[in-house]
């Protein structure tokens, strides 16, 4: 099963409902469609969805930089998603637990947990609670984390290609990219099989352009940011 991007209006299925405090979906926006992701719009300004929180395994590579990664790890929040972070550089991810604010009894809500690179039990997944575990582990992360169960989906977080990188780019359900460097192009021509017409469009999108990559998908796209998330994440941008 490959995973979609999902335009308003196409019979392209329908992602399950979860629930979250609305005090949380206040503090950071929610920008998702029925469990659904926005990832961005088309150039026509339709929202692009993806139900990347869904009941098989799922694994989706980020090529780019923190920003993006961030913003899909707050709209998992957004949409009653745990979110688990392995990560070298926990500062870069505190505006998350800052967002998700605090539980009932005072304490950080334990929606986003931030973790350091090496194997820990991760919440249990359910349907009612999907888990969205973040691998920020440099341009070849380990797999520590592959989603093993229904409802997990882990995201592989790479600053850049790497040729050591070429499996997990591989076994992903969809790869997201912002602009490559030429020689990264060529990388990704290479990994992917892609024509040059397409290496060479990724060589040229602007600094709020992504380009969706999957079994028969191949479609750029333009980040958008809300008030909200720009309050937590600056304006929309290539680098970290």
């Amino acid at each position: 099963m490959s995973l979609r991007l999902r335009d308003p209006g196409r019979n392209n299925g329908v992602a399950p409902e979860f629930t979250v405090d609305p005090k949380l979906l206040d503090a950071i926006s929610p920008s998702g469609d029925r469990g659904g992701i926005i990832v961005g719009s088309g150039l026509n300004g339709e929202p692009l969805t993806i139900s990347a929180l869904r009941a098989v395994p799922t694994r989706i590579v980020l090529v780019g930089g923190l920003y993006l990664a961030r913003q899909v790890a707050l709209r998992a929040v957004a949409v009653g998603a745990w979110v688990v972070i392995a990560t070298g550089r926990p500062a870069a991810w505190q505006v998350l637990p800052q967002a998700a604010g605090t539980g009932p009894n005072g304490r950080p809500s334990p929606l986003v947990q931030i973790r350091r690179l090496s194997p820990v039990e991760l919440p249990r997944p359910s349907e009612d609670a999907p888990l969205l575990v973040v691998t920020d582990g440099g341009p070849t992360p380990q797999d520590l984390f592959p989603p093993r169960s229904p409802w997990q989906t882990t995201v592989y977080v790479l600053p850049y290609l790497h040729p050591q990188a070429t499996t997990i780019a591989n076994a992903a359900d969809i790869v997201l990219m912002q602009r490559l460097p030429v020689g990264q192009a060529e990388l990704a021509a290479r990994i992917w099989r892609l024509p040059p017409q397409m290496m060479r469009q990724l060589t040229t999108l602007k600094d709020d352009q992504v380009v969706a990559l999957g079994a028969n998908l191949w479609r750029p796209l333009r980040l958008v940011t809300t008030g909200k998330e720009q309050q937590l994440l600056g304006p929309v941008r290539r680098g970290d």
